[in-house]
């Protein structure tokens, strides 16, 4: 349910873009993204911080996507959302912490390293995710991006979860299998 929440504001987006306008869809993703932190709050009684950054930087860029009636602001918003997790990737990391092993470590028994290199693995597709996102939002068409940011960076998130689990794979548990004896 909450991975579904997590998708649900750029999805939102995505239909009011091709239904409206980009401003009706900036105006529809800030309330979807209102919505989606208060479905987090009364179905998990937590709101991550990742969550309050991404709608802080959400609601910022979309007012002034919506008060100056300028796209670039919008355009923006993924670039510089991926930058902040590059950098509290990079951050926790240079101060000994893994985010990802935090995340996965109490299932997963693997060695620092191997959670220190997904780290590195991560912040460089955030920073990769940046720097598409940029190029494609001021080089290309807004169909184009609006296309890019829903199933490219989807996609580019998807293929380093896949990398993540392959790279992990070795130190998953494994299921025991049931004595043949009994």
């Amino acid at each position: 349910m909450k991975q579904i929440l997590e998708f649900f504001p750029l999805l939102a987006f995505f239909i009011a873009y091709y239904i409206f306008d980009v401003y009706v869809a900036t105006a529809v993703l800030i309330g979807a993204t209102s919505l989606k932190l208060i479905l987090l709050q009364l179905l998990f009684k937590e709101i991550e911080r990742k969550n309050w950054i991404e709608f802080l930087i959400i609601a910022a860029f979309g007012a002034l996507t919506l008060y100056f009636h300028n796209d670039s602001f919008i355009k923006l918003k993924a670039s510089i959302i991926y930058c902040v997790f590059f950098c509290v990737l990079l951050g926790y990391q240079y101060v000994g912490q893994s985010i990802p092993q935090k995340l996965m470590g109490k299932d997963i028994p693997a060695p620092d390293h191997v959670w220190k290199n997904i780290t590195y693995g991560w912040a460089a597709t955030c920073l990769l995710a940046a720097a598409s996102n940029y190029w494609v939002a001021f080089n290309l068409s807004l169909d184009t991006w609006v296309n890019f940011k829903v199933f490219g960076l989807m996609g580019l998130t998807f293929v380093m979860f896949i990398f993540t689990g392959a790279y992990l794979y070795k130190y998953m548990p494994k299921d025991e299998e049931p004595n043949k004896d009994s």
